[in-house]
């Protein structure tokens, strides 16, 4: 697969990511099973796909457990990613940036991920309490002790805290230029999709002008532009997606072109092409420091996303995948 560079540190990973967050958490529990996630994680490694994004509230903790028993074996083939900063209580999910919790957490995570050093170590979410300067100096620490290789923040909360009238990410960029006077960001997570394309705007040239990698989290829409979810079939309720507003049946039917598209598009590049990988394609076209990571926990979908590395869309394939339909529907 090919090979992208993350950062001024210059971390090599593969092209296309695995997202493992649905191996354990947030999608449908009847369909979760570990042995079969387990072998996902190694069809990944076995394609190129050496990007692993986890974090320690995800279950909580049962998907970097997950991740550290695949890579038992096959720590060296691997770039794992996780993130910090964000407690899963009883319904609900509070920040904690404080300096001792997050080192603490990182001596957790590495135990639960069987490894002596996390290759990149994500803030979840900023501690409206704690000056991000003050976690994030903590997270430089980490690093200097040799228990973290690079730094990154994840942007998936910035929905909820954008102001009135505000562009999506403008809060996100100024706490980057925050945190980037303490220690370099070496990757920006965010979400980045056919239909939410929001990061265009400031976020993903912001990242390109200052060498930073950038993570496109969500880059299949929750699996809807695989063209595999049917309207009004319905979630299983602890499903992120059955209180999703884009995911009710009439916004589902609603923003069905899309997924046309997408089909038109991998009809006329040849026989096998799905719209998944169209659609990951396309991401992966927004710049060489983009790398989609598209979750997965099985190894049929994960050979998939990454056979989406060799495809290369043309300028007319581009341009029809940019002119489809903006998504209907409400994603707040």
């Amino acid at each position: 697969m090919e090979r992208r560079t993350i950062g001024a540190a210059a971390l090599e990973v593969g092209a296309v990511g695995l997202g493992c967050m649905p191996m354990t958490w947030a999608y449908s529990a009847s369909r979760r099973h570990g042995e079969e996630s387990v072998r996902a994680v190694h069809r990944a490694l076995d394609e190129g796909s050496t990007l692993l994004d986890t974090a320690d509230m995800y279950g909580p903790f049962t998907n970097e457990l997950l991740v550290g028993r695949a890579l038992r074996e096959r720590r060296r083939d691997a770039f794992v990613s996780t993130k910090v900063g964000l407690l899963v209580g009883d319904q609900h999910i509070v920040a904690n940036g404080r300096p001792g919790y997050v080192k603490r957490a990182c001596d957790a995570s590495l135990r639960r991920l069987q490894t002596d050093v996390i290759d990149l170590y994500q803030l979840h979410r900023a501690d409206p309490e704690v000056p991000v300067e003050e976690t994030w100096g903590a997270l430089a620490e980490l690093v200097r002790a040799g228990k973290v290789r690079a730094l990154g923040l994840s942007a998936m909360g910035a929905r909820s805290g954008r102001r009135p009238g505000a562009r999506l990410h403008d809060a996100t960029i100024r706490q980057l230029e925050r945190v980037q006077q303490v220690f370099p960001v070496s990757a920006v997570q965010a979400e980045l999709s056919v239909w939410s394309r929001e990061a265009l705007d400031a976020l993903l040239p912001w990242c390109a002008a200052r060498g930073i990698g950038f993570l496109a989290a969500m880059p299949l829409g929750n699996g809807f532009l695989t063209g595999t979810l049917t309207p009004g079939e319905g979630f299983e309720p602890e499903d992120i997606r059955a209180r999703h507003p884009r995911f009710t049946a009439d916004m589902m039917a609603a923003n069905q072109p899309i997924v046309a598209g997408l089909r038109r598009v991998a009809a006329r590049i040849g026989p096998g092409v799905t719209p998944a990988q169209v659609a990951l394609a396309w991401v992966l076209a927004q710049g060489r420091h983009v790398v989609p990571v598209p979750g997965a926990k099985q190894e049929r979908w994960v050979a998939e996303n990454a056979g989406a590395a060799r495809l290369r869309l043309t300028a007319a394939d581009l341009a029809e995948v940019a002119g489809l339909p903006r998504a209907q529907g409400s994603w707040d």
